[in-house]
């Protein structure tokens, strides 16, 4: 079909092909399709099987799969929506690859397009995926520009790793040492693309169904002991406004201020009351925190009511820091808007539940209330399960007094219900609770069926009081997890079949398990996320009291030495082989062996001349000057290009045993005189 070899093309299509592995959760599925069929026409067409389209054809093909695109994204232009056109653009592209310059272009996209994959996957095995495929558009290159070469596979893999492991201690310097600056702005990767996590709002059944995934939600690491069980409640949300059967939270901001989440919020060692969190992305604003903690880095900020937020969605994986500190301070009472706020009820609905509050509110003080509620649920019949049925309009009086079975939403929502109706401030908190230890005990790993909601009433003189109702209904929830509080239901993960949480109690899996995520959780920490702080955090420790100025001295003359260095030797090796490659190299030490024997190349003469030449002058080697005239005429001017290296050793060899001849003295002539060479 064309002049590009079959073996560049196949490198060059298993290269896209896993190139496009980490795209294949986020991409959709006829774009996927369109990317496998347009690589394997081309393909075909390099086997003769099919005709690559003409002009018009590719510009109709184009104009369908560009209107799909449309389609798909809404009008939805984003980071996300302009990368997958990206993919687009570099399927379309493979139709258009007929020459080597082509070649060389989809070469260099598809190396930008393993750049692009990092704004998804950033795990270390993604990552390793990512440099594979670079690989292979390597090897695609070295058999474009020698095709036919024996074994140029195998040479082209140890060249590879060569290279890789000369300019590796480079990377490393520049890697550590190369001033990390903040960009002066970012555009937020914003994805059309459910995430699982937290919503703003919570009907019954909502975290129930979060409570069915295994995905991770962050990773906590202390500087001291890890809190027990119990005490792992990680506050997210506020939702303190009922409308119907949903939970809302009133006040929050929707606009957001144009801005970055910095990725670097911990640096230097973790005191004992602080706490790194190394959060998955949420595409939301609000981080999780311990009670009583305050901020201790900058990229988070607290609203209150112990409550952070970042300055907008974290679109990435984002890494924070906080402090715990005891709040022995006086206690602000709540103002008369407040109170209206924290006992807000639809106008009706519910009347067992307002009936029973009346009644308990009338001959009871609020703790004794909040007590009797607690009781009635750890002594009657509820149940806490995965499974809850549907509930009716009334459903808090169905899950009180007919249902009794529900999850953490519905008691928490019940419990804040009733409250209001005896005249107690109640609000829902809603996040996560508990997290297992991962791989050494060294930091805590919390997921998404961690997720919880609970209730804080407010009591005089005490302020804000938590009070988790599904402490009382199944204790072993909140203290020791979901898994153990759902055994005999068999309700745990049981919708991921291939999920290894579900078969943690198999100690392979479970060590394997957790090897995997210690492995990513140290690449997130100290690669994807040594940023501006925790490198200067980094130099702060060597001596000299490195700081951003120094650190970029510093950077400009490693680079400087380096490249010194690489000129240094290139003008060597430049001036070893006389500017060319080693056959060359070969071919110039032959002339010069010519010339020292009174015989200088003429212009335009061929190696064969020069051999027949030297042979008339020198006939002892003859016969070694045409064997090395021949190879040389093979090797530049032959169809087949033959072995290189046994074509050089056999050169080489060559040129060794004419030295040799030529230095040994002539023999001598007639009348006692020894023969000149000729003058040519």
């Amino acid at each position: 079909m064309s002049g590009l070899p079959s073996r560049a093309l196949l490198w060059l299509t298993l290269g896209f092909g896993v190139l496009l592995l980490p795209q294949w959760d986020r991409l959709p599925v006829w774009l996927l399709a369109a990317c496998g069929v347009l690589a394997g026409w081309r393909w075909l067409a390099q086997a003769g099987r099919l005709a690559l389209p003409g002009r018009w054809p590719r510009l109709g093909l184009m104009a369908v799969l560009i209107g799909l695109y449309i389609a798909q994204v809404r009008g939805q232009f984003t980071v996300d929506t302009a990368a997958s056109f990206f993919v687009l653009a570099v399927a379309l592209k493979w139709l258009e690859t007929r020459t080597g310059r082509d070649f060389y272009v989809l070469f260099f996209i598809l190396c930008y397009l393993a750049a692009v994959n990092f704004l998804f996957h950033q795990e270390i095995l993604w990552a390793l995926l990512n440099f594979a495929g670079l690989l292979l558009l390597l090897v695609s290159v070295q058999s474009l520009q020698a095709p036919d070469l024996p074994k140029g596979f195998g040479s082209g893999w140890r060249r590879l790793g060569g290279l890789m492991i000369r300019t590796l201690p480079v990377v490393v310097l520049l890697f550590v040492f190369f001033p990390r600056m903040a960009p002066l702005w970012s555009v937020p990767l914003v994805s059309g693309q459910a995430r699982t996590g937290m919503t703003d709002t919570m009907t019954p059944g909502d975290i129930s169904n979060l409570a069915q995934s295994s995905e991770r939600a962050f990773r906590v690491t202390f500087g001291a002991d890890m809190p027990p069980y119990p005490e792992r409640y990680w506050r997210g949300l506020i939702l303190d406004r009922l409308d119907g059967d949903t939970w809302r939270q009133s006040g929050e901001r929707s606009w957001q201020a144009p801005g970055r989440v910095a990725m670097d919020g911990g640096a230097g060692e973790l005191k004992p009351r602080e706490y790194d969190v190394l959060l998955e992305p949420t595409d939301q604003r609000w981080a999780f925190a311990l009670d009583d903690s305050v901020a201790a880095s900058d990229n988070v900020r607290s609203t209150g009511d112990g409550l952070f937020r970042f300055q907008r969605p974290a679109d990435s994986q984002v890494r924070y820091r906080l402090r715990r500190e005891t709040n022995a301070g006086d206690i602000p009472p709540l103002s008369r808007a407040e109170w209206r706020q924290y006992l807000q009820l639809p106008g009706s609905g519910n009347p067992r539940a307002r009936a029973l509050a009346s009644r308990w509110s009338s001959s009871m003080s609020d703790e004794a209330l909040i007590l009797a509620l607690m009781r009635r649920f750890r002594t009657e019949p509820y149940y806490y399960t995965l499974r809850p049925p549907a509930m009716p309009d009334d459903g808090v009086d169905a899950l009180l007094f007919d249902v009794r079975r529900g999850f953490c939403a519905h008691y928490a929502g019940a419990t804040a219900f009733l409250l209001r109706a005896a005249g107690i401030p109640a609000r829902i908190v809603v996040g996560y609770q508990g997290g297992e230890p991962g791989a050494g005990g060294d930091y805590l790993i919390v997921r998404q069926y961690d997720a919880h909601a609970w209730v804080e009433a407010w009591l005089n003189g005490r302020g804000w009081v938590r009070i988790d109702p599904t402490a009382a209904i199944a204790p072993a929830r909140v203290e020791s997890g979901l898994r153990d509080a759902v055994a005999d239901e068999g309700s745990f993960l049981e919708d991921e079949t291939f999920s290894a949480e579900k078969y943690r109690n198999l100690p392979l899996v479970n060590w394997a398990s957790l090897q995997l995520d210690r492995l990513n959780y140290q690449w997130q920490r100290w690669v994807v996320g040594y940023q501006g702080q925790s490198q200067m955090d980094l130099m702060s420790r060597l001596p000299g009291n490195f700081g951003l100025r120094e650190l970029g001295y510093l950077s400009a003359g490693v680079i400087g030495a380096g490249l010194l260095l690489a000129g240094v030797v290139s003008a060597w090796r430049m001036r070893r082989n006389g500017g060319r490659g080693e056959m060359a190299r070969l071919v110039g030490g032959w002339h010069r062996l010519c010339e020292q024997r009174g015989l200088p190349v003429r212009h335009g003469e061929t190696p064969l001349a020069l051999a027949e030449r030297l042979g008339r002058a020198r006939p002892a080697v003859a016969d070694d000057a045409r064997r090395f005239a021949r190879i040389v005429n093979n090797h530049y001017y032959g169809r087949s290009t033959g072995d290189a290296r046994l074509q050089y050793r056999q050169l080489r060899r060559l040129l060794r045993a004419m030295r040799r001849q030529l230095r040994q003295p002539v023999n001598p002539v007639p009348g006692g005189s020894t023969s000149t060479p000729p003058t040519i």
